[in-house]
Protein backbone atom coordinates (compact mmCIF):
# COMPACT_ATOMS: atom_id res chain seq x y z
CA UNK A 1 0.00 0.00 0.00
CA UNK A 2 0.98 3.34 -1.19
CA UNK A 3 2.08 5.86 1.92
CA UNK A 4 0.07 8.66 -0.29
CA UNK A 5 -3.43 9.06 -0.66
CA UNK A 6 -3.80 12.25 -2.88
CA UNK A 7 -2.81 15.41 -4.08
CA UNK A 8 -3.11 18.14 -1.04
CA UNK A 9 -2.89 20.96 -4.13
CA UNK A 10 -1.32 22.02 -6.76
CA UNK A 11 0.51 25.63 -6.68
CA UNK A 12 1.85 28.04 -9.61
CA UNK A 13 2.67 31.47 -9.77
CA UNK A 14 0.04 33.93 -11.24
CA UNK A 15 -0.12 37.58 -12.34
CA UNK A 16 -2.74 38.80 -10.34
CA UNK A 17 -4.31 36.76 -7.49
CA UNK A 18 -7.74 38.80 -7.49
CA UNK A 19 -7.62 38.45 -11.50
CA UNK A 20 -7.18 35.10 -11.20
CA UNK A 21 -9.71 34.09 -8.56
CA UNK A 22 -12.49 35.91 -10.72
CA UNK A 23 -11.15 34.30 -13.79
CA UNK A 24 -11.73 30.86 -12.65
CA UNK A 25 -15.06 31.81 -11.11
CA UNK A 26 -16.12 33.47 -13.60
CA UNK A 27 -15.02 30.30 -16.41
CA UNK A 28 -14.86 27.51 -14.50
CA UNK A 29 -17.26 28.01 -11.70
CA UNK A 30 -14.24 27.40 -9.12
CA UNK A 31 -14.61 28.31 -5.88
CA UNK A 32 -12.38 30.43 -4.17
CA UNK A 33 -11.56 29.13 -0.63
CA UNK A 34 -8.30 30.45 1.20
CA UNK A 35 -6.48 33.10 0.92
CA UNK A 36 -2.82 33.10 2.58
CA UNK A 37 -0.25 36.53 2.84
CA UNK A 38 3.07 36.69 4.20
CA UNK A 39 6.00 39.70 3.84
CA UNK A 40 8.00 36.40 4.96
CA UNK A 41 8.41 32.80 3.10
CA UNK A 42 7.12 30.60 6.35
CA UNK A 43 9.96 27.88 4.76
CA UNK A 44 12.87 30.04 4.34
CA UNK A 45 12.52 33.29 6.43
CA UNK A 46 13.29 35.09 3.19
CA UNK A 47 11.89 38.24 3.30
CA UNK A 48 9.25 38.27 0.36
CA UNK A 49 5.65 39.29 0.39
CA UNK A 50 3.07 37.07 -1.57
CA UNK A 51 -0.55 36.47 -1.37
CA UNK A 52 -1.28 32.77 -2.06
CA UNK A 53 -4.86 31.60 -2.97
CA UNK A 54 -6.23 28.43 -2.93
CA UNK A 55 -9.45 27.32 -5.43
CA UNK A 56 -11.31 24.65 -4.98
CA UNK A 57 -12.12 22.23 -8.47
CA UNK A 58 -14.05 20.23 -6.55
CA UNK A 59 -13.63 16.65 -5.27
CA UNK A 60 -11.37 17.58 -3.07
CA UNK A 61 -8.73 19.23 -5.28
CA UNK A 62 -7.33 22.14 -4.68
CA UNK A 63 -5.54 24.55 -7.10
CA UNK A 64 -3.50 27.24 -5.37
CA UNK A 65 -1.57 30.10 -7.06
CA UNK A 66 1.31 32.82 -5.71
CA UNK A 67 0.96 36.15 -6.63
CA UNK A 68 4.70 37.67 -6.12
CA UNK A 69 5.14 41.28 -6.75
CA UNK A 70 8.43 41.76 -6.07
CA UNK A 71 9.52 39.21 -8.85
CA UNK A 72 10.66 39.96 -11.88
CA UNK A 73 7.06 39.51 -14.31
CA UNK A 74 6.41 36.46 -15.41
CA UNK A 75 7.75 35.58 -18.97
CA UNK A 76 6.43 31.87 -19.72
CA UNK A 77 4.53 28.91 -17.94
CA UNK A 78 7.24 26.69 -18.94
CA UNK A 79 10.71 26.53 -19.61
CA UNK A 80 11.95 27.13 -23.27
CA UNK A 81 13.13 23.88 -23.95
CA UNK A 82 9.69 22.45 -23.23
CA UNK A 83 6.78 22.62 -25.86
CA UNK A 84 3.66 24.59 -24.49
CA UNK A 85 1.86 22.20 -24.59
CA UNK A 86 3.23 19.43 -23.01
CA UNK A 87 2.52 21.17 -19.21
CA UNK A 88 -1.03 21.89 -18.45
CA UNK A 89 -3.43 21.09 -15.66
CA UNK A 90 -6.50 18.81 -16.82
CA UNK A 91 -9.78 19.02 -14.29
CA UNK A 92 -12.34 16.63 -14.93
CA UNK A 93 -15.78 17.89 -15.84
CA UNK A 94 -19.11 15.77 -15.38
CA UNK A 95 -20.42 15.97 -18.83
CA UNK A 96 -19.86 16.57 -22.70
CA UNK A 97 -22.28 19.97 -21.79
CA UNK A 98 -21.09 20.82 -19.32
CA UNK A 99 -17.52 21.16 -21.34
CA UNK A 100 -19.04 23.08 -24.34
CA UNK A 101 -20.67 25.48 -21.81
CA UNK A 102 -17.56 26.25 -20.39
CA UNK A 103 -15.84 26.48 -23.90
CA UNK A 104 -19.03 28.91 -25.47
CA UNK A 105 -18.39 31.33 -22.25
CA UNK A 106 -14.74 31.70 -22.80
CA UNK A 107 -15.15 32.47 -26.51
CA UNK A 108 -17.77 34.54 -26.43
CA UNK A 109 -15.47 36.46 -24.30
CA UNK A 110 -12.65 35.95 -26.86
CA UNK A 111 -10.86 33.83 -25.09
CA UNK A 112 -9.24 30.82 -27.46
CA UNK A 113 -10.18 27.41 -26.78
CA UNK A 114 -8.64 24.66 -28.66
CA UNK A 115 -11.36 21.43 -29.47
CA UNK A 116 -13.12 19.54 -28.37
CA UNK A 117 -10.23 17.07 -28.80
CA UNK A 118 -11.41 13.62 -29.37
CA UNK A 119 -9.20 10.60 -27.52
CA UNK A 120 -11.47 8.48 -27.41
CA UNK A 121 -11.54 7.28 -23.75
CA UNK A 122 -12.17 11.40 -22.99
CA UNK A 123 -13.07 14.48 -24.86
CA UNK A 124 -11.27 17.52 -23.97
CA UNK A 125 -10.51 21.59 -24.45
CA UNK A 126 -7.64 23.50 -24.09
CA UNK A 127 -6.96 27.16 -23.38
CA UNK A 128 -5.04 29.34 -20.80
CA UNK A 129 -5.64 31.14 -18.10
CA UNK A 130 -5.01 35.04 -17.19
CA UNK A 131 -1.50 33.83 -16.25
CA UNK A 132 -1.08 32.15 -19.81
CA UNK A 133 -1.10 28.42 -18.04
CA UNK A 134 -2.25 25.93 -20.41
CA UNK A 135 -5.53 24.19 -18.80
CA UNK A 136 -7.82 21.44 -19.99
CA UNK A 137 -11.00 20.39 -19.90
CA UNK A 138 -11.84 16.63 -19.52
CA UNK A 139 -14.88 14.32 -19.89
CA UNK A 140 -14.52 10.33 -19.54
CA UNK A 141 -15.52 8.28 -22.43
CA UNK A 142 -13.82 5.64 -21.89
CA UNK A 143 -15.39 2.18 -21.53
CA UNK A 144 -14.41 -0.97 -19.26
CA UNK A 145 -13.11 -2.48 -22.54
CA UNK A 146 -11.15 0.45 -23.42
CA UNK A 147 -9.69 0.59 -20.08
CA UNK A 148 -8.92 -2.98 -19.53
CA UNK A 149 -6.80 -2.88 -23.19
CA UNK A 150 -5.02 0.05 -21.74
CA UNK A 151 -3.94 -1.72 -18.47
CA UNK A 152 -3.12 -4.67 -20.79
CA UNK A 153 -0.39 -2.84 -23.19
CA UNK A 154 0.86 -0.03 -20.55
CA UNK A 155 4.32 -1.61 -19.60
CA UNK A 156 4.97 -3.44 -22.94
CA UNK A 157 4.56 0.51 -24.43
CA UNK A 158 6.53 1.64 -21.71
CA UNK A 159 9.49 -0.66 -22.53
CA UNK A 160 9.21 -0.04 -26.50
CA UNK A 161 9.15 3.45 -25.78
CA UNK A 162 12.36 2.94 -23.78
CA UNK A 163 14.03 1.56 -26.68
CA UNK A 164 13.37 2.78 -29.51
CA UNK A 165 12.07 7.02 -28.51
CA UNK A 166 9.35 6.18 -31.28
CA UNK A 167 5.39 6.29 -30.37
CA UNK A 168 4.28 2.51 -29.90
CA UNK A 169 0.99 1.05 -31.92
CA UNK A 170 0.00 -0.99 -29.31
CA UNK A 171 -3.18 2.29 -28.44
CA UNK A 172 -2.94 3.70 -31.91
CA UNK A 173 -6.53 3.08 -31.94
CA UNK A 174 -7.38 6.14 -29.29
CA UNK A 175 -6.27 8.49 -32.13
CA UNK A 176 -7.30 6.39 -35.36
CA UNK A 177 -10.73 7.16 -35.48
CA UNK A 178 -11.52 3.24 -36.23
CA UNK A 179 -13.52 3.02 -33.05
CA UNK A 180 -12.08 -0.39 -32.42
CA UNK A 181 -9.92 -1.04 -29.52
CA UNK A 182 -6.98 -3.26 -29.25
CA UNK A 183 -4.54 -3.96 -32.02
CA UNK A 184 -5.41 -4.17 -35.46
Amino acid sequence: MSMLNGVHHVAYRCKNAKETVEWYKKYLDAEFILAIAENEVPSTKEPDPYMHIFINLGGGNILAFFELPTKAPMIAPSDANTPSWTQHLAIKVDSFDTMMKAKARMEADGIEVIGPTDHTIFKSIYFRDPSGHRLELAVNTSTPQMDKELDRVKWEMLEEWDRTKQAPTHARWMHDGSGRVGPH
